[in-house]
């Protein structure tokens, strides 16, 4: 079978590889479509400290079911339309106990710790399949991961109707932040450094923009908000001095919640945060929010189309992943058609 690999930094093929055999507990899945991923493009620069090498890359998959065990929790079939959950996680340590599976002490990821499944085909645990509604295209499926994470990042700041969320990069995470705001009956206001990237937010009907490098972000949220400040802080790009404005763009009382991972450690005033009682909370992959992803890209509450810039063959990958790399600023998210059905 085909599957895209990274032999070392700056090298990515496609190669032949053999069909992968599923061990008990697995189903074997033929991949049809598969996202590719900021995270795969710093696999891809040697930037990511956690990828070892060689490695199969892909974490943003869908395809059909080829075998699975008869018993399996969620009465899944062959044929079926299934993604996958990509984050595999020992389910006895204590976050796992409590349902926090994506804060697993030995969390493996695909594409990152462990091979993913940007090949034809794929074996992953059958437990870990959530299977995509009748008439949801391929390109859509793929789509539903990067939709967890954005999910997960307003799920832990507890979005509520109403209220203002200021979100800080207008990468593709932000962009779909600002829309699950939105869908929730919040207030997006989306910040950014490159404009065309907020102008892009705006053609998707994100409410307000701000340009962090020629306006005064502090001042244009507290004109937005009333003065209140926004009730919930996204921070979604992983620069430090973003994650340190989070402080000054959040209301007394608010939440901060930190999607974006920074190479270094900020040097945050704490006395800002006990002066404001602001909560602020990390925000990691995701846990169990594959289904709503599904339900809101079925119903269009977030139109994730908007956001393919375009989609390539499995022999046009490797290619696409370099040019992603040299012109991020092209590019906002990426399909891989692996397979047809």
């Amino acid at each position: 079978m085909k599957a895209i690999k990274l032999a070392e930094p700056w090298k990515v093929s496609c190669v032949e590889l053999e069909k992968p055999t599923p061990k008990p507990g697995e189903a074997l899945i033929k991949v049809i479509t598969a996202g590719i991923c900021g995270s795969d493009i710093g696999a891809f620069r040697g930037t990511n400290g956690l990828v070892s090498y060689p490695r199969v890359i892909g974490h943003e998959l869908a395809g059909i079911v080829e075998s699975i065990p008869a018993d399996n929790k969620k009465g899944l079939k062959v044929g079926d339309r299934v993604v996958v959950d990509p984050y595999l996680y020992c389910g006895h340590c204590y976050p796992c106990s409590i349902g926090r599976t994506n804060c697993c002490t030995d969390l493996k990821v695909l594409g990152v710790h462990v091979d993913g499944g940007m090949a034809e085909y794929y074996c992953h645990p059958a437990d870990m399949l959530i299977k995509i509604p009748d008439g949801m295209s391929w390109e859509q499926a793929a789509m539903a991961e990067p939709l967890t994470i954005s999910l997960h990042g307003i799920h832990r700041g507890g979005l509520k109707a109403g209220e203002y969320c200021a979100i800080i990069g207008a990468g593709p995470i932000g962009l779909v932040a600002g829309m699950v705001a939105q869908a929730y009956g919040a207030h997006a206001i989306l910040l950014d450094l490159v404009q065309e990237r907020l102008d892009f937010a705006k053609s998707l009907g994100i409410e307000h923009v701000i340009n962090s490098g020629t306006e005064d972000a502090v001042a244009r949220v507290a004109e937005i908000t009333g003065g209140e400040m926004a009730h919930q802080v996204m921070e979604c790009s992983g620069a430090n001095a973003a994650v340190r404005s989070t402080l000054d763009l959040v209301s007394n009382a608010g939440r901060i919640t930190l999607t974006g991972w920074p190479k270094k450690e900020t040097s945050l005033p704490t006395d800002v945060i006990t002066k404001k009682e602001i909560d602020i909370r990390g925000a990691r992959t995701s846990a169990g929010e594959f289904e709503e992803a599904l339900d809101l890209i079925y119903t269009k509450k977030v139109d994730m189309m908007k956001i393919l810039t375009k989609t390539v063959s499995m022999d046009e990958a490797p290619a696409t992943i370099v040019d992603i790399e040299k012109n991020p600023g092209n590019y906002m998210k990426v399909v891989v058609r692996v397979g047809e059905e």
